[in-house]
C-alpha cells in the first residue's frame, strides 16, 4: 500500500502520508463524508472530493495489478518470461502498455500468421526483414511445397507474419498511440439512405473534428448515432502519416526484401493496427466523454438536493391537469398527508366550487404555503391561487420523476390506499418542505437533470450518483426521529438493512432520547455508530449536543470547555460570546487536533446550522406558451438545467429555452457552472424562438451591462484569444439541447 501511496501523491499533488492515512482508515471501514468531517487532524484537512479521489484512484491501481498478476501468471505457464519481459512488465504504468507487451503471448485465434508459421514460412519473413540486396525470387523457390504452391503464396505468407509482428510491436503501438493522440480526427458520414429515419444527427452527415477536441456532448451524439446505424464513424489520423511512422522503424532500404516489408507495413496498419487502435480510442472518448457528462449530472443533482428547503410549515400541494382535473393534499408540519380533494380549474363551470374547497382546505388545516407542480396546467393553476389573494405564499415545484415515485415501491408503501395521484400530489409538496428528504426516494436519472444519461456507463452513472446523494444527505444531517428509511440508507455507515433496523426500533420504542440508543439497534454496532452518530441529529433530546453535528467521541471536550468557562454546555451553546474567546490551541490533544477543535466551535456558534440556503418566492412573467413569447424580451427566469454547452432556463411557458455558454456572461469561462447554479433566479433576453421546432435561445449577458474593458478581458492571454470566438448557435450544440430539452418534456 506504501507503493500506491506514493503513486496516488504524486498524480493528485498531495503528500504521501496523508494518502496512506485516508487508505488505512478506509480499509477500516470508514466513510468517506465520516473521513471528511471528523478525521481532519489525521489526513490535514482533506475534503471530501480528495478523498474520493483516493479511493479512486486506489481502486484503478488495484485494478492495474491484479491485471498484471494475470498477465505474469499467463506467460509464466507458457514457459516464455524472461527477465528483460519481466522487466518490461514492472516499468509498464498503464494498462494499454501491459496489453501491449502481452500482445504477442494473448491466446487468440487462429491467425493468418500462426498459418504461415505452421506452413514453414517464419524463415522467409526473417530473410525479408534483414533487407539484405539478395535476390529473394530465389531464396523464396526454397519454400514451395504441399501446402505452398506458388511464390507469391510464399511471400504472402512472410508478409503476414511480418505484419502481425508489426502490430504486435510494443514500440509500434507506443509511437502509433502517441499519433492518435496528437493527430486523429473523429469523423462520421450519414449511412446512405438513412438520412430521413436519422434526421436529429444531420449536424454530424458530414463532420470530423480532432479527438482531443471533441466536447463530451458532441462525442455521445455520434456515438448514439452510430450504435443507431445512422452513421459511419473513423477514428484515425492521415494513413501516409501513419504509414511513414512504421517505415520508419521496418523499412531500411530499396531492395526487394524492403519492397514487400512496406507492404506488410500497409497490411498490419489497414487491417490490424488502425482498427485496433481505433476500438481503443473509440473506447476511450467514450469513457472521457461518460465521465464528463456523469460529472454534469451529479454536479446538477448535488445543486439540486442542496435547494432551499421551505422547513417544517403546512402545506397545500396541488398536481394541476387540465381534464382529470388538479389533486389536492394537504401536509402537516412533518409532511403527514391528512387530507386529499380533487378540483377543476379549468372548467369555468367548476370554478366557485374550487375556489370554496381551496378555502376550506387552507382554513380547516391552517395551512401557510402552497406548492404546485410545473407541468401541464401549472402555470394556470399557479394563477387560479393567486387570484383567490389568500396571502400565502405560491410556490412553483419542480415535477420531474414525481410520476416516477407515485408509481414506485416506496410510494406503495407509504401510501398503500392512495392512488399514485395522490402520492404523486404528496411529493410535490414534500419537495418544496426539503428537496433532498423527497429525493432521496426517486432515481435520480429521473429527475431531470442530466444529459445523455441512458448513453452513458450505468454502472459508473449509479456509482457517481449514489456518492453524490450520500455526499449531500451527510453534509446536511438527518432527523433521527422523522427521517424515512430511504434518507437513513444514505448516512454515512448505515445503509438499507440498518435503516429498516432504525425505522423498526423507533416505531417500537418510540423517538430516539439520546444517540447512545443507536447502540440497541439490532446489527448497529460500535463501528456502525462511529460512522453515522455525528450525522444523525435528536431535537430535544436529552444531550444539547445530539442536535448539532459535534460527533460523541468529543462530548467530554465540550464539557471541559463548558467548565474551564463556568457555564453549562447547554448554556455554551450557541452562545457566540464565549465560544468565540475559547482558545482552541489550549485543547490540542492526542485525540483532537486543531482543526478539529476549529469544527467544534464552529459547530457550537451555530449549531445544527443547515447549509442550504433559505428558499427565495419567484414571479414568471405573464406569459403561459411558447406562442407568447416574443424576440427582445426581457423576461425572469430559472435554470433548470447546466450542461457543458450552456443552461437551460424556465422562463414559464413549458419550454425550457436554452443559454448558449457564449450568452451566459461577458466574460469567457470554460464551464457555465463558474457562472450559474441549479435554481438561480435570472433575467433573459430572448434571441430567437423556432415555432416548428419548439426552441427558445436565450441570452443573460445581453440582459447586463458591458463590464469595463481591463475586466472584461481580464489578464489572461488565452483569455482574450478566446473571446471572440462565439459557436453558432444552429449548429451541434443547439441539436444536443434539443435532445436533453425533448428528454425532458416528452411526457
Amino acid at each position: 500500500m506504501k507503493e500506491f501511496a506514493f503513486i496516488i501523491a504524486d498524480k493528485l499533488s498531495i503528500k504521501p502520508q496523508q494518502v496512506e492515512t485516508v487508505i488505512a482508515l478506509l480499509n477500516e471501514g470508514a466513510t468517506i463524508p465520516f473521513i471528511a468531517r471528523y478525521r481532519k487532524d489525521k489526513t490535514g484537512a482533506l475534503d471530501e472530493v480528495a478523498v474520493q479521489g483516493i479511493e479512486d484512484e486506489l481502486k484503478s491501481l488495484k485494478a492495474f495489478t491484479e491485471r498484471k498478476t494475470a498477465i505474469e501468471k499467463s506467460i509464466t505457464e507458457q514457459e516464455k518470461m524472461t527477465e528483460a519481459l519481466q522487466e518490461k512488465l514492472d516499468n509498464a504504468k498503464t494498462l494499454a502498455e501491459l496489453e501491449d507487451i502481452y500482445l504477442p503471448y494473448k491466446p487468440k485465434r487462429k491467425t493468418k500468421a500462426q498459418t504461415a508459421r505452421e506452413n514453414g514460412l517464419e524463415p522467409l519473413s526473417v530473410f525479408m526483414l534483414e533487407q539484405k540486396n539478395e535476390d529473394i525470387n530465389a531464396y523464396v523457390v526454397t519454400f514451395i511445397s504441399d501446402k505452398i504452391k506458388t511464390a507469391e503464396e510464399a511471400l504472402q505468407g512472410a508478409r503476414d507474419i511480418i505484419a502481425e509482428q508489426i502490430n504486435e510491436d510494443a514500440q509500434v503501438r507506443a509511437k502509433m498511440r502517441k499519433l492518435f493522440e496528437d493527430k486523429a480526427a473523429l469523423s462520421s458520414k450519414v449511412i446512405a439512405d438513412k438520412e430521413t429515419e436519422g434526421i436529429k444527427f444531420k449536424d454530424y452527415f458530414d463532420y470530423s473534428e480532432p479527438v482531443l477536441k471533441v466536447p463530451s456532448h458532441r462525442a455521445l451524439a455520434v456515438l448514439r448515432g452510430f450504435m443507431e446505424g445512422i452513421l459511419r464513424i473513423a477514428i484515425e489520423p492521415e494513413e501516409e502519416t501513419a504509414l511513414s511512422v512504421v517505415e520508419g522503424l521496418y523499412v531500411k532500404g530499396m531492395g526487394e526484401s524492403s519492397v514487400h516489408v512496406k507492404k506488410a507495413v500497409r497490411d498490419s496498419y489497414r487491417r490490424l493496427l488502425q482498427p485496433a487502435l481505433e476500438t481503443e480510442f473509440r473506447t476511450m472518448l467514450k469513457q472521457k466523454a461518460d465521465e464528463e457528462a456523469i460529472n454534469v449530472f451529479a454536479e446538477n443533482l448535488k445543486q439540486l438536493l442542496l435547494s432551499a428547503p421551505l422547513g417544517g410549515k403546512r402545506v397545500l400541494a396541488i398536481d394541476p391537469g387540465y381534464r382529470t382535473g388538479c389533486k389536492v393534499v394537504c401536509l402537516d408540519e412533518k409532511g403527514e398527508l391528512k387530507k386529499n380533494d380533487l378540483i377543476y380549474v379549468h372548467e369555468p363551470g367548476k370554478l366557485q366550487s374550487s375556489e370554496y374547497t381551496i378555502k376550506h382546505l387552507v382554513d380547516a388545516y391552517r395551512i401557510e404555503a402552497f406548492a404546485i407542480g410545473d407541468g401541464t396546467a401549472g402555470r394556470e393553476t399557479e394563477q387560479f391561487i393567486k387570484k383567490l389573494n389568500l396571502g400565502l405564499p405560491v410556490f412553483l415545484v419542480n415535477e420531474d420523476g414525481a410520476s416516477v415515485y407515485s408509481a414506485s415501491e416506496t410510494a406503495r408503501e407509504e401510501f398503500p390506499e392512495q392512488d399514485i395521484t395522490v402520492r404523486g400530489a404528496v411529493s410535490i409538496g414534500r419537495r418544496l418542505m426539503d428537496p433532498l428528504a423527497e429525493l432521496v426516494k426517486i432515481d435520480p436519472k429521473s429527475i431531470g437533470v442530466g444529459q445523455y444519461q441512458h448513453d452513458v456507463n450505468q454502472f459508473r452513472l449509479k456509482e457517481r450518483l449514489d456518492q453524490t446523494v450520500v455526499s449531500c444527505v451527510n453534509q446536511v444531517g438527518v432527523n433521527l426521529n422523522t427521517a424515512s428509511k430511504h434518507l437513513l440508507a444514505y448516512v454515512s455507515g448505515i445503509g438499507s438493512t440498518l435503516a429498516d433496523n432504525i425505522i423498526k426500533y423507533r416505531n417500537e420504542n418510540g423517538g430516539f432520547t439520546d444517540r447512545s440508543q443507536l447502540l440497541k439497534v439490532p446489527r448497529l454496532g460500535g463501528k456502525a455508530y462511529e460512522q453515522c452518530a455525528g450525522f444523525l441529529r435528536i431535537k430535544k433530546g436529552n444531550n444539547p449536543l445530539d442536535a448539532s453535528a459535534v460527533h460523541p467521541e468529543a462530548y467530554t471536550l465540550v464539557e471541559k470547555m463548558a467548565a474551564d468557562n463556568k457555564v453549562e454546555v447547554q448554556s455554551l451553546i450557541g452562545n457566540e460570546t464565549v465560544v468565540k474567546n475559547i482558545n482552541a490551541k489550549q485543547y490540542i490533544s492526542e485525540q483532537f487536533g486543531e482543526h478539529t477543535i476549529n469544527d467544534i466551535l464552529k459547530e457550537l456558534q451555530k449549531p445544527g446550522l443547515d447549509p442550504r440556503s433559505e428558499l427565495q418566492q419567484f414571479e414568471f412573467a405573464n406569459i403561459y406558451s411558447i406562442n407568447d413569447v416574443q424576440v427582445g424580451m426581457i423576461v425572469p427566469g430559472i435554470v433548470t438545467n447546466i450542461t457543458r454547452f450552456g443552461a437551460f432556463v424556465d422562463i414559464g411557458v413549458k419550454q425550457d429555452g436554452l443559454v448558449h455558454i457564449s450568452e451566459i456572461t461577458h466574460k469567457f469561462i470554460d464551464d457555465p457552472n463558474e457562472a450559474l447554479k441549479l435554481n438561480d433566479q435570472v433575467k433573459v433576453k430572448v434571441l430567437e424562438v423556432d415555432m416548428v421546432r419548439k426552441r427558445i435561445a436565450l441570452s443573460i449577458k445581453q440582459t447586463q451591462e458591458m463590464p469595463a474593458r481591463n475586466e472584461r478581458r481580464g489578464n489572461n492571454p488565452s483569455q482574450r484569444r478566446y473571446e471572440k470566438k462565439e459557436p453558432d448557435l444552429s449548429q451541434a450544440s443547439f441539436t444536443d439541447a434539443l435532445s436533453v430539452l425533448k428528454k425532458k418534456f416528452g411526457r
